[in-house]
């Protein structure tokens, strides 16, 4: 069965996106065969893959509201091993429209049922919030990997995000694990950033990722041409940051609980 991560912080500007692309790709490149699931409506890393979200006809909306099978929907992309299940804007109406829905939290969980076998990795893109549609992918998921900048207010509202970990784990999935917290937007030569990622390191321990994401200027070009920062530009620090993550991951050394 294909282990399904969320990429979670209620937190914007944090890299989710860049970090759902990036690694879902870098996966991908290590010849695991890999979804990327866009549920943040903004589509961005429906784009970052090349898919433009205007042309998007149906999305991961048909699957959560009129519960379509997602193997009808599912895009290929121009980079082998790495399919998408694409976003749309219209999936902004979603939460309004499931809060009278049985199993309003599990419908992700429902949908993803009948592909979990098809891939070796789902990586889901959350929209930056705790909401309906992100308890949607908690519940679904295996495991979580939260990106904290390094920045000032890095920590502002991650004990908030792993409460609501907490309270998934009790009430809704019991097998939800944290992958490993992702430090990103590094940059060594300021002292806050180093300060920052000793912090983190001292207060969470093992739950941090050994990879950092630095900084990198290929990461912020790369979406604006639909690729990921390993099909752009192979040899950039970010796309070699986030092929050792992947790394990282699938060499079966992340297995953390909140508790």
């Amino acid at each position: 069965m294909g282990k399904i991560v969320a990429i979670v912080n209620q937190k914007g500007g944090v890299g989710k996106t860049t970090t759902a692309i990036n690694l879902a790709a870098s996966l991908a490149i290590l010849e695991k065969k890999t979804l990327l699931i866009d549920i943040d409506p903004q589509a961005n890393a429906t784009s970052g893959v090349g898919i433009k979200p205007e042309q998007v006809a149906h999305s991961i909306y048909e699957c959560i509201v009129e519960t379509v099978d997602p193997k009808l929907l599912i895009q290929s992309t121009t980079i082998p091993n790495l399919d998408l299940l694409p976003s749309h804007i219209n999936l902004v109406g979603a939460e309004v429209e499931m809060v009278t829905f049985k199993n309003r939290e599990g419908r992700i969980k429902l949908a993803l049922k009948s592909i979990t076998s098809i891939y070796d990795y789902i990586i889901v893109d959350c929209a930056p919030s705790l909401g309906l549609i992100t308890i949607n992918a908690l519940t679904a998921a295996d495991s979580l990997i939260i990106p904290v900048q390094c920045e000032y207010f890095a920590l502002e509202g991650l004990g908030k995000l792993l409460n609501t970990t907490k309270i998934i784990q009790s009430r809704l999935n019991p097998n939800l694990e944290i992958e490993g917290i992702l430090m990103t937007m590094y940059d060594a030569r300021l002292r806050l950033a180093n300060q920052i990622v000793a912090e983190v390191k001292k207060h969470f321990q093992t739950m941090v990722f050994e990879t950092i994401i630095p900084r990198n200027i290929k990461l912020s070009e790369a979406p604006s041409f639909g690729m990921p920062a390993i099909i752009y530009d192979a040899d950039s620090k970010g796309a070699v940051s986030y092929l050792r993550l992947a790394e990282e991951i699938t060499g079966g050394i992340r297995n953390n609980k909140t508790d």
